[in-house]
């Protein structure tokens, strides 16, 4: 290793240089690094995930959304369905989040553990579980039947595909000598979901259109164009198969679907006072809009002012003056200017390369799979091992993040927007032991922190109702958070068994997100105004909840490592302890940044920042088990279930950053023993965590088994005989899908290829080397505001390109054993050779003034 300190001062033209500067709509991103269209979107390997038949299963229909709107097209012949969502429609309303006997009961809880009765007092704890969360709500289906001739379609010419690239699902097949076509969006801009149904011969369409809900609803026909459904949630969470006759009424909302039909032929006429019927038409072209009387989580529905009816004729007003093509390139323009911030190309050898390496302008590019369906290329994935289908699941979640969560909207649940379920899999309910963080895990390295702020909301949000559940449940300052929450912040533990309800560390672990938000962003006003009061408050609270240990130490009690169990000394099994290692890793954490934010914002002496510093060298520290493990509670405790699918005890190495390979050596040793011990089985969430978990200890040939791991396709119809895969819409599975792993495998795979603090940068840390030797990645971000491309061949790094948007800063450069500190001037691009010298310095402000 040697240590070199160089500067790039040097202004060289960059021939023929893929960066774009696109004014973004807010003063932090008005200048964000972007890519022309002759990178991905004229990529020779096309972003899509193709169909060759209609859907089967909901798991076969592709996602489209706009943040708060969502649908999944089904492409069915000679019946189409669309199901609908509004990220607003939850049960119930406004809850009571707090429990005057738990401090009496949390007294009795702490003396069983300190007389080291685990078991007695995991059964005693179960007296500190709360009411159960709210349920989310689809909102309904629209549904097309055509003409009997559709009966007989051609289902050799059927395709349906979703591209990547437009943000649109597109849906092919001919009857007789007719080619028909559909087009599905949701626009953003507009906040409309469109849909253009056509044929290549006049008067060849033909088709009714209705909708429905398996919600309380009412659908009318208003005029001779519009569907008008009008309905609402039910008032509170209902029981299995309860009779929903006696269930108040919760949030309104209301969805109406205006018809536009070609000029020069067809008729359009009403049938049943409830659904429209096209005759003879060259096309179609329906624009959906919805809204709902949601007015925040700390409004009754019965307290709401607002009107979801006006406001949808509202929206449906303001697009009028849009022709189709219009609606569409505003879609297109909104969407690519958030998608085209990253490329990815991967390649198994140097074939598809130009002959002199992959430079940061070269196109890299496989060969086109577009005839396969992307079912059968999960099929082969172990064969063949294809690294573009990599490249597609990569961008499938960034796509999902842009699709579910925009600023405004609410923060992304356990299936992002698309549920079809009145009663869906967890009550598609935010789970803060992981999954709502991993949700975001892609957000900031992904170059997608506009898609954060919804996040931030939620938090402020759980904040407000968290202050109170300290206050009153724990007697203490600031505000805590438990396991699971919904639309309405709840704060309070969920009901049922210790082992999931009992976990005050869910707000906490979300407050990390504020300060790596800062250090990708370097947006000082956000962390004064946003960030840095939450994470007071949760400073605040983590030091009351802290006790004194039988050791001296700081502890925590009662503790539980989510949902896993432990065999007690005398033993019985129990889940509470004291002083779990996540419990104690998060705080580290919490307490780490806020020192690190507290010196940025020049209040390193406020009382409450050295009252952490002092807390801080006090903490139960992490040990190390009899076996080489990381010892998951602070007794070392046999395991139950070895290869429990939650790795909570390996927090502090990622998401973390407490356990790392140059401070904790022996913690890392630890950590890959943990790994191994844990085993490579379990849910998708699972396997994309410990993917990052091998990335960050820059073992590629594991981390590339755990990506592997995940390219199984899952059969809908068993899907309880699968343990995490893919279902054939590369929807993730637990099973069933929860969409927390497509996000967390796009979090990995950028780890694999780029990490960072806010003084270093690894380039291609955990790059399976054998698997993909040539490949390019443009537009990732790292720590310290910094955007980095970097492209390799034949395993060997050729280029990296960095370039800060509006700030100078100083950047330490690791690549296998050779280091280099360089500085880098803001509104520059500097491109770095193999050796990690610079070789080209360029003012793009010189160019886009």
């Amino acid at each position: 290793m040697f240590l070199l300190f160089q500067t790039c001062s040097s202004i060289e033209q960059m021939e023929d240089q893929e960066w774009v500067i696109v004014k973004q709509p807010t003063d932090r991103d008005a200048w964000t690094p972007s890519f022309s269209s002759n990178s991905e979107a004229n990529s020779e390997d096309p972003l899509e995930i193709r169909f060759n038949e209609p859907a089967e299963d909901w798991t076969d229909a592709l996602p489209i959304g706009n943040g708060r709107l969502g649908a999944m097209v089904w492409g069915g012949v000679p019946s189409e369905t669309l199901n609908l969502n509004e990220d607003t429609l939850w049960t119930g309303g406004p809850g009571v989040y707090t429990d005057p006997k738990a401090p009496e009961v949390l007294s009795e809880v702490r003396k069983l553990v300190d007389d080291g009765l685990y078991a007695e007092a995991t059964t005693r704890a179960l007296e500190l579980s709360g009411i159960p969360t709210e349920v989310y709500q689809p909102l309904g289906d629209i549904k097309i039947e055509f003409d009997g001739s559709h009966a007989k379609y051609d289902e050799k010419s059927y395709n349906r595909v979703l591209d990547l690239d437009t943000a649109t699902v597109n849906v092919k097949y001919s009857v007789g000598d007719v080619e028909f076509a559909r087009e599905y969006f949701v626009s953003n801009p507009d906040q409309a979901i469109v849909v253009k149904i056509s044929g290549n011969k006049p008067g060849s369409l033909n088709f009714t259109v209705s909708l429905d809900s398996k919600l309380q609803h009412n659908s009318y026909v208003n005029g001779r164009s519009q569907i008008v459904m009008e309905g609402s949630c039910p008032g509170k969470r209902m029981a299995p198969k309860a009779n929903e006759d006696n269930n108040p009424k919760g949030i309104l909302f209301s969805a109406v679907l205006d018809l536009q039909i070609s000029d020069n032929c067809g008729a359009l006429n009403v049938l049943d006072g409830k659904k429209l019927r096209i005759e003879g038409c060259d096309w179609a072209i329906m624009v959906v809009a919805a809204s709902s009387s949601f007015d925040g989580p700390f409004t009754k529905p019965s307290d709401s002012k607002r009107d979801p009816s006006s406001e949808v004729l509202s929206t449906l007003n303001s697009i009028k003056e849009f022709s189709y093509s219009e609606l569409y390139a505003r879609h297109v323009n909104d969407y690519q200017n958030l998608f085209h911030r990253v490329s990815l190309q991967l390649s198994k050898s140097s074939k598809s390369f130009m002959r002199n390496g992959c430079s940061l302008t070269d196109k890299c590019l496989n060969g086109s799979e577009a005839s396969i369906s992307t079912s059968d290329r999960v099929k082969s994935f172990k064969i063949d091992e294809d690294p573009s289908l990599v490249v597609l699941l990569f961008q499938y979640g960034r796509y999902l993040l842009i699709s579910c969560s925009r600023p405004g909207t609410q923060a992304s649940n356990l299936q992002g927007i698309w549920n079809r379920d009145i009663e869906p899999p967890w009550d598609c309910a935010p789970h803060l032991n992981i999954n709502l963080q991993m949700n975001y895990w892609p957000s900031l390295p992904g170059n997608l922190q506009e898609c954060q702020e919804p996040l931030f909301d939620y938090i402020y949000s759980l904040s407000v109702n968290g202050h109170k559940t300290a206050k009153v449940n724990y007697e203490a300052d600031g505000w805590v958070a438990h396991q699971i929450s919904d639309i309405w912040a709840k704060t309070s533990p969920d009901s049922g068994q210790a082992v999931w309800a009992l976990w005050q560390m869910g707000g906490a672990w979300l407050c990390t997100h504020l300060w790596e938000h800062y250090t990708y962003t370097l947006d000082k006003d956000y962390l004064k105004n946003k960030a840095y009061p939450l994470l007071e408050g949760c400073a605040a609270f983590l030091l009351d909840w802290l006790i004194e240990g039988h050791e001296g130490y700081l502890e925590t009690n009662p503790s539980t490592s989510p949902e896993h169990k432990f065999i007690a000394p005398d033993g019985q099994t129990a889940s509470v302890s004291n002083s779990s290692a996540m419990d104690m890793e998060i705080i580290r954490e919490v307490f780490s940044c806020i020192i690190s934010a507290a010196e940025v914002l020049d209040k390193s002496g406020d009382d409450l920042i050295e009252r952490v510093h002092k807390a801080l060298q006090r903490l139960y520290p992490i040990k190390i088990a009899g076996d080489g493990t990381i010892m998951e509670w602070a007794q070392d405790f046999k395991d139950p279930e070895v290869h429990h699918r939650h790795v909570s005890h390996l927090f502090g190495l990622f998401p973390g950053h407490t356990i790392t390979l140059e401070k904790t050596p022996d913690l890392c040793k630890a950590a890959e023993q943990t790994l191994y011990k844990r085993g490579e089985n379990g849910p998708g969430w699972s396997t994309t965590w410990k993917t990052a978990l091998w990335a960050r200890l820059h073992n590629s040939e594991h981390a590339y088994r755990m990506v592997k791991h995940l390219f199984v396709l899952v059969d809908p119809k068993h899907e309880s005989e699968f343990e995490g895969g893919l279902y054939n819409n590369l929807f993730t599975a637990h099973p069933p899908f929860q969409i927390d792993a497509n996000f967390g495998f796009s979090a990995a795979l950028a780890e694999m290829l780029v990490q960072s603090t806010m003084e270093d940068l690894y380039l291609l840390p955990s790059l399976p080397r054998d698997k993909w030797p040539s490949g390019c990645a443009k537009g990732l971000k790292a720590r310290g505001g910094v955007t980095v491309s970097i492209c390799w061949s034949k395993g060997d790094l050729d280029e990296v390109g960095l370039w800060s948007k509006d700030h100078n800063t100083v950047k330490i450069l690791h690549y296998r054993g050779t280091t280099v500190t360089t500085k880098l001037s803001s509104g520059r691009v500097y491109t770095f050779n193999k050796q990690l010298k610079c070789i080209k310095s360029h003012s793009l402000l010189q160019e886009f003034p």
